[in-house]
């Protein structure tokens, strides 16, 4: 057996392993197109995606609240944030394009998948907090305090990467 094909056994087997490991938590799957592993949104979660600059700051507002919540982060530079479901996002953040809310079905591609230009992994893995699903209120206002922040932070107190991601 080449490296590669040893490569693919493994990575199946990793895949189905997390596949039943969300199962078994209650978290639903949906196929998907190929082999990775799809999140049902709509029904036991939701999932809020931002840019990784806001995502870093979701996070550091969390943390301040003294909140540990599931973050999955993917090769495209967004991070996604599992919540309760139907909760709708305010008319603030229907503005940012960027902020994009899965709900009603549709699939999230979730960890350990792999995409041409990267896994989708986990930044904080669902199973640290007993894959508790949070609030989407929290979820939700941290989201908009991030981007309330975003516009009032000068380009002079960011760092780098965060200039270079929001394209300042």
């Amino acid at each position: 057996m080449s490296w590669w094909d040893s490569y693919r056994v493994v990575y199946g087997a990793e895949l189905r392993a997390a596949a039943h490991e969300y199962a078994d938590h209650g978290w639903k799957l949906v196929p998907g197109p190929g082999s990775e592993v799809m999140l049902a949104t709509g029904d036991v979660l939701d999932v809020v995606e931002v840019p990784a600059a806001i995502g870093r700051q979701v996070c550091r507002t969390l943390r301040e609240a003294g909140e540990v919540v599931p973050v999955a982060a993917t090769p495209q530079g967004t991070w996604w944030f599992p919540m309760t479901p139907r909760h709708a996002l305010p008319a603030e953040l229907s503005l940012h394009t960027d902020v994009v809310l899965h709900t009603d079905g549709i699939g999230i591609v979730a960890p350990p998948t792999e995409r041409p230009d990267g896994w989708v992994q986990w930044r904080v893995a669902p199973s640290r907090v007993g894959y508790r699903v949070p609030e989407a209120a929290v979820i939700v206002d941290a989201v908009c305090d991030a981007v309330r922040n975003r516009h009032a932070t000068p380009a002079s107190e960011m760092s780098d990467a965060e200039v270079v991601a929001l394209g300042r």
